[in-house]
Order: C-alpha cells, then sequence, then structure tokens
C-alpha cells in the first residue's frame, strides 16, 4: 500500500465535504446526499481494489 492511496483518499474527503456544504447551504439537500455517496462509492472502490490486491499477494504468497 502506498502513501498515494491515502492522500488520495483525503482529497476526496475534503472535495466531498466543501461540495457537500455549498449544495447545503443553498438549498439543495437532495444533490449534497447524493454527492456524499458518490464519494462513499469512489472512495470504497478504491479500498476493494486495494484488497482485492492484497487478497492475490497472500493467495501467490502461499501457494493458493
Amino acid at each position: 500500500m502506498d502513501i498515494d492511496l491515502i492522500f488520495k483518499i483525503a482529497a476526496i474527503g475534503i472535495l466531498v465535504s466543501v461540495l457537500n456544504q455549498v449544495l447545503v447551504r443553498s438549498g439543495r439537500d437532495e444533490q449534497a446526499t447524493m454527492t456524499t455517496l458518490a464519494g462513499l462509492v469512489v472512495v470504497l472502490m478504491m479500498v476493494v481494489r486495494e484488497i482485492s490486491d492484497l487478497f492475490l499477494l497472500v493467495k501467490s504468497l502461499f501457494g493458493l
């Protein structure tokens, strides 16, 4: 795992939180919720990819 992944997740979190605040203050609560969910999905896809790589590494390490 690279430190770059942590920075990417932090950047997405900051961007989503800023967008969420802007949308909430402009009265668009539904879009704010959808933006938050989209950010969560993007981060989860990144994490799932890393977990998949981890499982492949463990599988090749033990020769399974």
